[in-house]
């Protein structure tokens, strides 16, 4: 038994301290690596579950936005003409209902897609950031878009002086606007009245000072805009201006033209007036054209350039200042006397209708040539839109008083020809030597 403990006791000391020290150390490290692996795998499967649940949460979000948003839209569409009813303003349609229905789905629509892609955008860094290995990769994804919105948000901070003195301007703009639109209408209406200013100036001139004032605007607010010092946005704005001025000479000019036209107040709107030996009614004056019809019912178009450089003859004010002269020209021969014609064509301009009555008619003599006199007939009539017809009664009219007074209108011309011969005698040619009576020569009509 000594024995048996003497040898246990020099096995002892035989053994290295060192060595145990070591082999325990080991055992300790692979114990904590056995550990530590298997609280990873306990750890990713952790995360792996919540990854999924919170991307099986949020496509069920997604699908109830979805189906939500489709029966709204449902709804509003059956909705049309009951609760939602077309925008008007003034008894002018801007949008029927179903335009509007159209809107209100296609914003709606918009917003489901960006509440969509809002999700999307939250969910991808977080299910990124719950694994080591993507967790950088979804601090970048996140970055992406954080950093333009947070200088998106900065600067729009840095803009809210600026905004509120464009708004100012706006304001201003409006209702300076809604001041002069007032002293137009009181104008147009005669209610103001302006020495040496015509009502019909009332429009144009606040068109005119409107454009001026949207100009004065622009320039005002033009440095506050974002971007306004940017070489490219005052290369964009210096070529727009080229373009607009090469492309737009004729209609420029024709634009100045109109407010020439506008302010010599040669026709308004209805007037028969006659341009270019075109006759008609005015049905439009714009600031480029000016259109008229005449009794044909055709619709012809002249560009204010070649209006402003024509003559224009206006019947319609002839007409009502005092009066519009039609006359008509006749030729009768020295054997009828002077009276007599200056009877019979009274009495045919008595039977015309669509004279004024107050205003008589009168003859005029104007010529007295070698077989004939002129005699001219002079009416007064205030009936622009009927004139042509009252020349046709009048011809008539005149026709028929001759024939009742046994007077042929009838007139010969006489000719001369000259023989093709040596001794280049005249001859008379046929006809000649009758009697001659008269002819008549009414003037023609614009028509």
């Amino acid at each position: 038994m000594e024995e048996y403990a003497l040898e246990v006791s020099e096995a002892i000391e035989a053994v290295d301290p060192n060595s145990v020290e070591q082999g325990l150390e080991e055992a300790g490290q692979l114990l904590e690596s056995a550990v530590h692996h298997e609280g990873i795998l306990r750890g990713f499967g952790e995360r792996l579950g919540i990854a999924l649940a919170i991307v099986a949460g949020q496509a069920l979000i997604i699908w109830l936005i979805w189906v939500l948003f489709k029966r709204l839209s449902l709804k509003i569409r059956s909705d049309t003409g009951n609760r939602i009813k077309p925008l008007t303003i003034k008894k002018f349609r801007i949008l029927t209902a179903k335009q509007i229905v159209g809107v209100i789905v296609f914003s709606l629509r918009i917003l489901k897609y960006l509440i969509t892609i809002f999700q999307l955008f939250i969910t991808v860094p977080i299910v990124f950031s719950l694994f080591p290995a993507t967790e950088q990769l979804a601090s970048t994804i996140f970055g992406l878009f954080s950093n333009p919105l947070r200088t998106i948000l900065l600067d729009a901070v840095k803009y809210i002086p600026n905004l509120i003195t464009i708004i100012i301007f706006l304001l201003i703009t409006k209702y300076v606007l809604r001041a002069l639109k007032f002293f137009a209408k009181q104008i147009d209406r005669e209610k103001l009245v302006l020495p040496g200013f015509y009502a019909d100036w009332a429009w144009p001139t606040y068109n005119i000072l409107r454009v001026l004032l949207y100009a004065f605007t622009i320039a005002l607010i033009y440095p506050y805009l974002p971007g306004s010092e940017s070489r490219v946005f005052q290369g964009v704005s210096v070529f727009v201006g080229v373009i607009f001025s090469l492309g737009s000479s004729s209609a420029i000019g024709n634009l100045v033209a109109g407010l020439v036209i506008t302010y010599m107040r040669p026709f308004k709107i209805g007037d028969r007036i006659k341009i270019k030996e075109l006759t008609g009614f005015v049905v439009e004056k714009s600031p480029f054209v000016v259109r008229i019809r005449n009794v044909k019912n055709e619709y012809i178009t002249f560009p204010n350039l070649t209006v402003l450089t024509s003559e224009i003859t206006n019947y319609s004010t002839s007409a009502e200042e005092e009066a519009l002269v039609l006359h008509g020209k006749i030729t009768m021969g020295y054997d009828v006397p002077w009276r007599k014609v200056h009877e019979i064509l009274l009495n045919a301009a008595a039977k015309t209708p669509n004279l004024d009555e107050k205003l008589k008619p009168f003859v005029l003599q104007t010529a007295l040539d070698d077989f004939y006199a002129v005699y001219e007939i002079n009416v007064y009539t205030k009936d622009i839109e009927h004139f042509q017809k009252t020349y046709s009664m009048l011809y008539q009219n005149i026709q028929d008083e001759f024939s009742s007074a046994g007077i042929s209108m009838y007139a010969p011309h006489y000719e001369v020809f000259m023989e093709a011969s040596s001794r280049n005698k005249e001859k008379e040619a046929p006809g000649a030597g009758r009697p001659m009576k008269g002819k008549i020569d009414m003037a023609p009509q614009d028509e």
